[in-house]
């Protein structure tokens, strides 16, 4: 499979690109965040008196399983990742990131870069992943 695609109940980019891109046998996923198809972030959580609480544990949970979704859309999984690019508002939040992620994955794992960036594009979001994962060739016989 080659080509670009937007998937399908997933939260529509906020812009002019796709959610996977299949080239060459690499899957890359542009910078996926906890946001959800109807446009509300898991991990934000806002009272009637409009206090904000934010959960970098749930929401790092929300973007692994998200990756996870856009990776099965193309035949791929998250075993099949190679590389990831984590993008944090505050460093403060590495160690709940941290945790999540050696839920899912240990020292066999993709690679794994970790930046502080200034903000991303919704206030209430902590954490936004960018990926690139490794098709496996298909087998004799195989469907």
């Amino acid at each position: 499979m080659t080509g670009a695609t937007v998937v399908t109940g997933k939260a529509t980019p906020r812009g002019r690109f796709p959610h996977v891109k299949v080239a060459a046998g690499f899957v890359f996923v542009s910078g996926t965040s906890a946001r959800r198809p109807d446009n509300t972030i898991a991990g934000a959580q806002v009272d009637e008196f409009g206090t904000t609480t934010l959960d970098i544990r749930e929401q790092t949970r929300a973007v692994i399983s998200n990756i996870r979704d856009l990776l099965r859309e193309v035949g791929a999984d998250l075993s099949d990742l190679v590389q990831v690019t984590t993008y944090l508002v505050s460093m403060n939040d590495f160690g709940g990131y941290n945790e999540v992620w050696a839920e899912h994955f240990d020292e066999h794992g993709p690679t794994r870069t970790t930046v502080a960036v200034h903000q991303l594009p919704h206030p209430h979001l902590l954490i936004e992943m960018q990926a690139t994962a490794v098709l496996a060739p298909r087998q004799k016989g195989a469907e």
